[in-house]
């Protein structure tokens, strides 16, 4: 249950004074239908008006208060002109000036010869110095009252500022004093106010430097943040620990057959993978491991040597990637390796039909195959394995959470009943679980994002991958690109071209793919292939395989039914390996994410010739476009590229929308708070080793930092472990 002393803060946001039926829904849209989520809403700039001049000092551009006497009122002669009021003080004259005017209403605040103090931006036109629009007009007698420094709030479309303004400052009336939930020391070294003082200050910012992530009341705030989501992270991970899994320890004749007829020796990132991913299984705990590497750094090899280790333990393993494209690609690279070591391999997308696909259900069943690929048709009703302990996940951003849980849930039901679950339904045996993703993550986003997962990292590129030569040209160097392609198609090299769009958009000037392939097609004819999101499975396959050279079973394509050059949408992104392309263009890179830019470069390298990639680019570049593709020029280290998105982008769009699952902070900044991840990560290790079911002083304040923060989830995960 929720602490009492919370419950203020969590009634709804039409509690508070000021917010009736119209207001209210405006104010649940932009911060949150809670108070709890209207206090988190932090100022994003502030008015200072303490500046007070004289209006003959009053500088252009500066907000300034004055005070003057009121001359005269110039009602517009024309609709479309200003309403004018003219004002002076002893050093000069000023005029306030109205665009929408109400003049009964500007006669009553602003009555000919009396004294009032006004505040706005200061413009000069004609020589002459004006304010427009006033945003403060005070009488002397009011002036104590008023607040010359102002906080900004972002809002949303009829949202008045001082409504907004005033139900916060109710919402801060009612925060309670909560027990301290930080380390004393910690928050001594570092100068913190207690978490409703820095509320308090953070909403009373009194310069530019208060609203910077580094200020103190936003750091404590931030950190605040930042540990009741590793905490929350944390223990859920430890009751994760403390629930039974199965012991899978192989006997190594599989994994040695395989690395035998591996034709490269792996990198030691690989062998400490393997390693822990191992270990994991043969713990007795449930592993749940992401397995996160660069494009090219081998993450499939790992898979296929934990998938061997599963079999030797006597059990099936499962790969699920997210296309058939991605899926097929797989099993092209794990069927001959599989083979070597006597497994026995078979791939299940939504196109295997009739006494194919029976078969195949009938060998998992019955256990007769050891390791199955497939798309989401793996979770699919009617498909069980005699025995599953290990599923393995691809691309693991593209799937929901509840996709990974309906493959673990394949495994076998226990025989005695009372060992199941609730209601009296035996629950299947645990499956371990690894997750895969080529997208590389910033260390800052990995602790922050996967808090609840173990994570191996494949930090080298396999031996024998070639880098990738990267050139910025403008769209106007065209016919020089194309000119590159013939050069590549006459080495006997393959080239991809890759476009954002299918098809022409009246809303967009990108180039469709269909209008690239007619315009190639007329250079190269009979040498120019088409493959987009749209076209039918069998379609993709034949265009792949022309591409390629090589048809699904392995056959040699016939050489005029080949083709050199293949044009793409993204679609080729990931699971595409044909090691004779050595040059890949693609156009308008400035409208593709870094991180999908790396992927779609990573689609050549894969031979023993050098290989190029083209971004084109539509000028004039705006200052961040081009510092993102210089990035991209200057290096192929996908770890670094990914932090210098993060740093280009900020907080706002972390990496584009593949990484849509990572979590949004109220307070807590990517970029600027990364030193404060990393202590919020250890200090809620510390605290589940010492206090797992936070019993302690600290502890039950603790309780109140998960509530407060909405991570109601973790804390029932101690009331039910």
């Amino acid at each position: 249950m929720r602490p009492t002393i919370l419950f203020p803060l969590f009634a709804p946001v039409d509690s508070l004074p000021g917010l009736g039926p119209r207001l209210a829904p405006l104010v649940a849209k932009r911060c949150g239908p809670l108070v709890a989520d209207l206090i988190w809403h932090l100022p994003k700039a502030l008015v200072d008006r303490r500046y007070r001049p004289t209006v003959a000092e009053a500088e252009t551009g500066r907000i300034a208060t004055v005070t003057v006497t009121i001359d005269a009122h110039e009602p517009p002669a024309h609709r479309r002109q200003p309403y004018k009021i003219r004002a002076h003080d002893s050093s000069g004259a000023m005029a306030f000036v109205y665009f929408t005017p109400h003049a009964d209403w500007l006669k009553k605040q602003l009555p000919v010869g009396s004294l009032r103090i006004v505040s706005g931006l200061v413009e000069t036109f004609r020589d002459g110095k004006q304010i427009t629009h006033p945003d403060l007009v005070l009488t002397p007698e009011q002036a104590d009252q008023a607040d010359l420094v102002e906080p900004v709030y972002g809002l949303t479309e009829g949202l008045p500022a001082k409504s907004l303004r005033r139900s916060l400052a109710a919402a801060l009336d009612r925060l309670p004093a909560l027990p301290e939930w930080l380390d004393p020391a910690w928050r001594a070294r570092n100068a913190w106010p207690d978490w409703a003082q820095a509320l308090r200050q953070a909403h009373a910012p009194q310069s530019d430097a208060d609203l910077a992530p580094t200020a103190p009341a936003r750091c404590r705030l931030a950190y605040d943040e930042l540990l009741a989501n590793q905490l929350a992270l944390a223990l859920v991970r430890e009751r994760r620990r403390r629930r039974a899994g199965r012991v899978l320890r192989g006997d190594g004749r599989h994994v040695g057959a395989i690395q035998a007829a591996l034709p490269f020796a792996l990198t030691a990132s690989q062998d400490q993978a393997i390693g822990e991913i191992a270990a994991d299984m043969a713990s007795g705990g449930q592993m749940l491991r992401l397995l996160q590497g660069d494009v090219g750094s081998g993450k499939t090899v790992v898979a296929l040597l934990a998938m061997a280790t599963a079999v030797e333990a006597g059990c099936q393993a499962a790969l699920m990637a997210p296309t058939e494209i991605l899926a097929r690609q797989h099993m092209a690279t794990i069927e001959p390796l599989a083979a070597a070591a006597g497994l026995r391999a078979a791939l299940l997308t939504g196109r295997e039909k009739g006494k194919a696909r029976d078969a195949l259900l009938a060998g998992l069943d019955q256990g007769a195959i050891d390791i199955v690929i497939g798309t989401h048709a793996l979770v699919q009703d009617g498909v069980g394995f005699r025995d599953l302990g290990l599923a393995v996940v691809d691309e693991q951003h593209r799937f929901g959470v509840h996709q990974r849980m309906q493959l673990a849930a394949k495994g076998p039901m226990p025989d005695d009943e009372e060992s199941g679950g609730e209601h009296g339904q035996a629950r299947p045996a645990p499956v371990h679980t690894l997750v895969m993703s080529a997208t590389p993550i910033p260390r800052s986003l990995l602790l922050t994002a996967y808090g609840d997962i173990e994570v191996s990292r494949l930090l080298e590129k396999p031996a024998g991958r070639k880098p990738v030569d990267t050139r910025t040209l403008p769209i106007g160097r065209l016919d020089e690109v194309v000119a590159g392609i013939g050069r590549a198609i006459a080495r006997g090299d393959k080239a991809y071209w890759v476009c954002p769009l299918v098809e022409e958009s009246e809303d967009s000037d990108l180039a469709a793919a269909s209008e690239r392939y007619a315009a190639l097609e007329q250079v190269f004819p009979g040498k120019v292939g088409l493959v987009h999101g749209r076209m039918k499975g069998g379609e993709k396959d034949k265009a792949m395989a022309a591409f390629a050279g090589r048809s699904e079973d392995g056959t040699a394509v016939a050489p005029g039914l080949q083709t050199q050059v293949l044009v793409a949408t993204t679609v080729i992104e990931v699971g595409v390996d044909v090691p004779q392309a050595t040059v890949i263009v693609i156009e308008h890179a400035e409208r593709f994410g870094m991180a999908q830019l790396h992927q779609l470069r990573g689609r050549v390298g894969r031979g023993s010739a050098p290989s190029s990639c083209v971004l084109l680019y539509a000028p004039p570049l705006g200052e961040t476009a081009r510092a993102r593709l210089e990035v991209l020029r200057d290096t192929d280290d996908g770890f670094r590229i990914a932090e210098e998105d993060l740093r280009l982008r900020g907080g706002g769009e972390l990496l584009g929308t593949r990484q849509s699952g990572l979590p949004q902070f109220r307070v807590a900044d990517w970029t600027a708070h990364g030193d404060l991840m990393a202590a919020a990560r250890d200090d809620a290790k510390m605290i589940v080793e010492t206090d797992p079911r936070l019993r302690t002083a600290r502890g039950q304040a603790l309780r109140h930092l998960l509530y407060l923060f909405q991570r109601d989830s973790a804390v029932r995960t101690l009331d039910s472990g």
